[in-house]
Order: C-alpha cells, then sequence, then structure tokens
C-alpha cells in the first residue's frame, strides 16, 4: 500500500483469529517501529512479546475470568501475540551524559527534562509498530493495562524504572470484525481545526 492509504485505512483491531504470527514477521514489524525518530538516537525502549501460554497469562493479570463475561470484545483474548512496549529513562540519562551531549544538562536526571522524551520515542515507535503491522495485512489494537500491573511486572521480572506505555495485540483480524470502540464514532477533526497560523 502506498503511505497515505495505510493511514487512512488502519483501525484498531479487536477481533483476532487465533492463527499464530511467525517470529520473522514480528521482527520485521520491530525493525520498522526501530527506525522511528529518537532523541540522541537513544533508541531507550523495549518490547516484550508474548505468545502461547505467556498471553493467557497475560489476560489473567490484567482481566481476570470473573469480569470476562461482561467484557465486550471477548474475540479480542484471541490474538496470539501481545506486546509490551517499555519506555527506559535511565537510559536517556545515561545518553545525554556523554560528551556530545553533555552541555544540554540532561544527563545530570529524570527530572532535568522538561519533557519525558523517553515516553515519546516509545509512542512514535508504538505507531509505527501499528501502521507496519496494517501494511503487511495484520490487526493490532493498543490498548491501557489499567489492572493487573504489578502482577504483570512481577511474573515478567520487568525492572521497576521501565515505563509501560500500554499492551499491543496482534494477529489477523477476523473477517467479521466485532463493533468498533464508542469512540470510533466521534468526528475526525479537519485540518483547519487543528492548524493555528502565526499565533494561538
Amino acid at each position: 500500500m502506498q503511505f497515505a492509504d495505510v493511514v487512512r485505512s488502519r483501525r484498531m483491531t479487536r477481533a483476532f483469529s487465533e492463527q499464530p504470527v511467525d517470529q520473522s514477521v514480528i521482527s520485521s514489524l520491530v525493525d520498522l517501529a526501530s527506525r522511528a525518530p529518537s532523541a540522541g538516537k537513544t533508541q531507550g525502549w523495549h518490547l516484550v512479546v508474548l505468545q502461547g501460554n505467556d498471553v493467557a497469562n497475560f489476560w489473567d493479570d490484567t482481566l481476570p475470568a470473573s469480569r470476562r463475561e461482561s467484557f465486550r470484545f471477548k474475540k479480542l483474548l484471541g490474538a496470539p501475540v501481545i506486546a509490551l512496549p517499555f519506555a527506559d529513562p535511565d537510559a536517556y540519562v545515561e545518553r545525554y551524559s556523554l560528551p556530545d551531549k553533555k552541555q544540554t544538562g540532561l544527563g545530570s536526571g529524570v527530572d532535568a527534562w522538561p519533557t519525558p522524551y523517553w515516553t515519546i520515542d516509545t509512542s512514535f515507535a508504538v505507531m509505527t509498530l501499528l501502521h507496519a503491522a496494517h501494511d503487511v495485512g495484520l490487526g493490532a489494537l493498543f490498548f491501557a493495562v489499567f489492572n493487573g500491573e504489578n502482577e504483570l511486572r512481577s511474573r515478567l521480572e520487568v525492572p521497576e524504572h521501565l515505563q509501560l506505555l500500554g499492551a499491543i495485540a496482534i494477529g489477523w483480524p477476523l473477517a467479521e470484525e466485532s463493533a468498533a470502540g464508542a469512540s470510533a464514532q466521534l468526528p475526525r477533526k479537519k485540518p483547519d481545526e487543528i492548524i493555528h497560523h502565526s499565533k494561538w
């Protein structure tokens, strides 16, 4: 697809086939995501990729069986891959402590950063991954981990300083997609509602 077509046709997928996704496909998506912008080329993000029984454990941590009966998007649980993007603040402090960046003062600690570029860069990478998945015919859904994060982090042995942005379900979309989220009904802003020329 042309890039404009990828952007315009991409949607969050909430219903997946349980057909597995080859590891080489996941690797190619991550390779593209790694090319997203990164402050100082720090590339301070990590992706924990869950497949097989690890996916079932993820849902046990974040969506207990007692809550699944009322869960609207039951076919989301069929996604064969859950990827967890983590941002690493310490990587940015370390990178900006090096001679070519030391003059910025950002190497003195996390609190020196007026904007958390680890969050921004990881978000860039996630968006690139979502587009890459769509381009090869996969469906993907980025969603928040509202419940069970402590249990999840403990089980996966994730270092405490890493920031979890959310979760990405990846897989082959079902032909008959389940209903879209309520937010999909909201109108998309037009460019002239977003652009401010010269001043606010």
